[in-house]
Order: C-alpha cells, then sequence, then structure tokens
C-alpha cells in the first residue's frame, strides 16, 4: 500500500498535515498561531494554564509542555474530548487555507501516516514510530480528505481573511 509519511512541519510538502506547522487558524472564535494551540487550548483546565501554554514560543514547545500538565490542570473528560477536538480543529485548518485543502484532497486515496521518531505513548496514539501505532492524527486527515472530496460545499470559500 502506498503511503505518505510527515512528521516535520518544514517538510515539503506534506510537513503541512503537521499541527506544528504554523499557520494560523479561528477555532471557537479565537485566533490560535496553529492547529496544536487551537487543539492544546482545550486541554487547560485553568485560564492562567491556558495563557501559559498559548504564550510557549514555539508549537513544539506547547506540545511538550501541555503533554507534561498535571491531572488537576486538565479539563474534566478531556481524555473523551480529544479526539472530537482533534477532528474540529483539523477541520478549521484545512478549510481555513485553499491551498491546505487542495495539498490534502490531492493525496487521494494514499494512506496518510504521522510517522514519529521518538517512541513514547502520544507519538504511538497519534502517529506511528517504527511502523506501531494508532496514527490518529493520519486516520482523522484521511476521514476529513473523505468527506471533503464528497462534499464540496464544505471547500474553503475565502480563507481565514474573511473571518
Amino acid at each position: 500500500m502506498q503511503e505518505i509519511r510527515f512528521y516535520r512541519a518544514n517538510e515539503r510538502p506534506y510537513g503541512a498535515f503537521s499541527n506544528l506547522y504554523r499557520r494560523e487558524i479561528v477555532f471557537e472564535g479565537e485566533r490560535f498561531a496553529t492547529s496544536e494551540h487551537a487543539y492544546q487550548a482545550g486541554k487547560a483546565r485553568k485560564p492562567a494554564v491556558k495563557k501559559w501554554l498559548m504564550d510557549a514560543p514555539t508549537p513544539a514547545l506547547l506540545a511538550m509542555a501541555a503533554h507534561g500538565l498535571y491531572y488537576w490542570d486538565i479539563s474534566p473528560g478531556w481524555s473523551k474530548l480529544k479526539f472530537d477536538r482533534m477532528r474540529a480543529v483539523l477541520r478549521a485548518k484545512f478549510t481555513q487555507h485553499e491551498d491546505l485543502c487542495e495539498l490534502l484532497l490531492s493525496t487521494g486515496k494514499i494512506r496518510l501516516v504521522e510517522s514519529a521518531t521518538v517512541d513514547n505513548a502520544v507519538n504511538r496514539l497519534w502517529g506511528e514510530v517504527d511502523g506501531k501505532g494508532q496514527n490518529m492524527l493520519g486516520e482523522m486527515l484521511m476521514e476529513l480528505r473523505d468527506e471533503l472530496s464528497r462534499d464540496t460545499a464544505t471547500l474553503p470559500q475565502s480563507g481565514i481573511a474573511a473571518e
């Protein structure tokens, strides 16, 4: 089976599939620097913790900090809500930027795999490490690609600037 592996946001052209890729999105009425910011903003229970996360100097440091939060700093029910939130964040990212939508659709039916190098539970959940993992980010991107290819009404109209 043919597949596209991606991981680093600066890899061309498929680094854009990474949540660390620097492309602003509007989500739940707020502007976020990246889809990682929009996703992780839902994780923090307290406004001060959310602000601290959002102020991280890079999306990679934001992700690291968010993965290290204590239980009492995480929104109740996060483990059940996180997948729906990620799907909604991805929909925002790929419908607000026509070029990203076109890139995703250009992959056709090819399997998309977030291919991490460091073996840990987070990387095996969202991607694969040495071919092992749930690849949830890749699966969600493929789901979104299928939805977008079926429903032309959801294709981007005018991008983020219009919001």
